[in-house]
């Protein structure tokens, strides 16, 4: 039977005991021991398995691991070094990813119950004979819980409660510590979002600058994250402080799957078969010099055809994220923006100055900034650079590609009910059979969003688009019925809309007019209504007039045809 899958499992024990398909990382320790560095940082994009690879560290330096959990593993061969460094450190390991809240009490209520949990790991201080009756006192201070049961430590206590508790484990232990931070931006993330950012900032530069700056009982920290934020914001007067973002070549291939990682994966389960759609969907990205893959992606995918509840690639990191940030570049995009936009969705490029080093304040303060943070987080990745220090950017694979485009007709819909005049009016154009009008409303409509002509994806990927655009444009009129690919005669129709309260019915076929062939297009998209029997449902549901519309885009332009059907006259005409 083959190994099991580790969907959405990120403890390195759990996957080893029980078990799991494993991607090797372990070399990553080497790394850090022969590179060494007393605080160090990585930042990339979210489910690139930094969780996972915090959790090995911990399993791997924690006084008491279990040494066979990284047998036949990379690490295992390095003899002399797991000798010396496996199961030797006392080890905080903490994630700050719950460290938030609405109001700045309610996150530092949170950030004091992830320490004070993580504190309460260490029981045997409280009977250590190596601690003086103060120091006892100190540790009862970190773990004290009120009658219902929250950490009550005060905001000062708070600040040092790292620094404390590293204090504590070396004089109890005899041997320094190490120190795992995961998702160390998350609590000014949202602290931003909820308006009580400075107040964080102020309480994670006193934790921090306790913990790591003349920390004598720090071994050597980890930190992990998104975002790479401002040294002065947070990191005040580290000097021994080394951040690896994806830009930089050392750790590359240790966040996120290499090509011939996922080859062999692929392989294994017997889906070698799916090698090019999986490189396609979740391949791209560009860590220092090698190309990467989203390892959350290949996971998911690989256990949904192991169920066989799939066979094409799905889009699984549009669950785990708001996408809020392309939102908000989009948004907030001024026509250049905009075209530079459907460059990237077309597969080209765009050169922007990168600035990785930012606050949480910098994010809105102009668009180029919103260029580096898609960059950070794994909305777009680099292709290269030039002598000017500038970036060329690309959108990594189909997967963010149709998040892109996704965020892009949402927003169109919401700028297009702004004008409800304008738009009803649109609308009402088909249920009056007037082309011209329905022509000029959708070219505007055309000309105000980010289009799509990727040249590299199907014609049916390009017709998706438009149809997308007047589904949603249609969709705001109450009291008509509107399907998308519905079943009538012998296929299904792009858009079929019910009138009954005028008995219209109306079917719109969609084509896209390559190289701007307007009217073959059009006649055809009416050629495929006739030959399908498009209007069948409608008749059976007892609409007497029947239009049939048969519209071609092509870039930021459109051409619109139409018959009508009379039932009750059986008369045809064409308009």
């Amino acid at each position: 039977m083959k190994t099991k899958l580790p969907m959405g499992i990120e403890n390195f024990r759990e996957i080893r005991r029980q078990k799991f398909y494993y991607v090797d990382k372990t070399a990553l320790i080497r790394e850090l021991l022969e590179n060494w560095g007393k605080v160090n940082l990585f930042t990339r994009p979210r489910r690139f398995g930094k969780t996972l690879n915090m959790s090995m560290l911990k399993c791997f330096f924690e006084i008491g691991s279990d040494s066979a959990l990284f047998d036949g593993l990379e690490i295992s061969k390095e003899t002399q070094l797991c000798e010396e460094y496996l199961g030797k450190f006392p080890v905080i390991s903490i994630t700050l990813k719950g460290a938030t809240g609405r109001t700045f009490d309610e996150a530092k209520s949170m950030l004091r119950r992830l320490i004070g949990k993580e504190a309460q790991r260490f029981q045997v201080l409280m009977q250590s004979d190596k601690l003086t009756a103060l120091e006892h006192q100190q540790y009862k201070t970190l773990i004290h819980m009120n009658d219902k049961g929250i950490f009550t430590m005060e905001d000062e206590v708070l600040k040092d409660s790292l620094f404390t508790l590293t204090q504590l484990l070396k004089k109890h232990y005899g041997q320094d510590v190490i120190m795992l931070i995961d998702e160390y931006d998350v609590p000014l993330d949202k602290a931003y979002q909820s308006g009580y950012y400075d107040d964080m900032v102020e309480l994670i530069r006193s934790l921090f600058g306790n913990a790591f700056k003349t920390n004598d009982s720090l071994y050597f920290a980890v930190l992990t994250g998104c975002l790479r934020i401002s040294k002065e914001s947070i990191f005040t007067g580290l000097n021994n402080f080394k951040v690896y973002t994806v830009k930089d070549v050392r750790y590359k291939e240790y966040f996120g799957f290499t090509d011939a990682e996922v080859r062999q994966m692929l392989e294994y389960y017997g889906f070698t078969e799916h090698y090019d759609a999986t490189k396609e969907w979740y391949n791209g990205y560009l860590f220092g010099n090698t190309g990467i893959y989203c390892p959350w992606d290949v996971i998911n995918y690989c256990g949904d055809l192991r169920d066989a509840s799939v066979t094409e690639p799905q889009n699984y990191w549009v669950n785990t994220s708001s996408n809020d940030i392309v939102r908000r570049f989009v948004s907030r995009a001024n026509t250049t923006t905009r075209d530079e936009i459907e460059v990237l969705i077309d597969g080209g490029s765009v050169k922007k100055r990168i600035r990785q080093e930012l606050t949480y304040r910098d994010l809105d303060s102009n668009i180029d900034n919103l260029w580096s943070i898609l960059f950070t987080t794994g909305y777009l990745t680099q292709r290269g650079f030039d002598s000017n220090d500038l970036t060329e950017l690309v959108i990594p694979n189909r997967e963010i590609r149709w998040i892109f485009v996704q965020q892009i007709r949402e927003w169109f819909q919401e700028e297009s009910v702004k004008d409800r005049k304008k738009l009803e009016s649109f609308c009402r154009a088909f249920q009056e059979n007037d082309t011209k009008a329905i022509e000029k409303g959708f070219n505007e409509y055309l000309w105000n969003t980010i289009s799509i002509r990727d040249t590299s994806v199907r014609k049916e990927m390009k017709e998706n688009f438009y149809h997308g655009i007047l589904l949603g444009l249609l969709a705001y009129m109450d009291g008509w019925l509107v399907k998308s690919n519905a079943e009538s005669g012998e296929g299904y129709s792009d858009i079929s809309i019910e009138i009954r309260q005028r008995e219209i019915g109306i079917v719109i076929e969609l084509k896209y007019a390559e190289n701007g062939t307007f009217e073959a297009s059009c006649q055809e998209a009416l050629r495929q209504i006739h030959e399908r029997k498009y209007e069948t449902a409608l008749i059976e549901n007892g609409l007497h007039i029947i239009y049939r519309y048969g519209i071609a885009c092509y870039k930021k332009r459109c051409k619109v045809v139409s018959e009508c059907f009379e039932i009750k006259e059986q008369i045809f005409r064409r308009v």
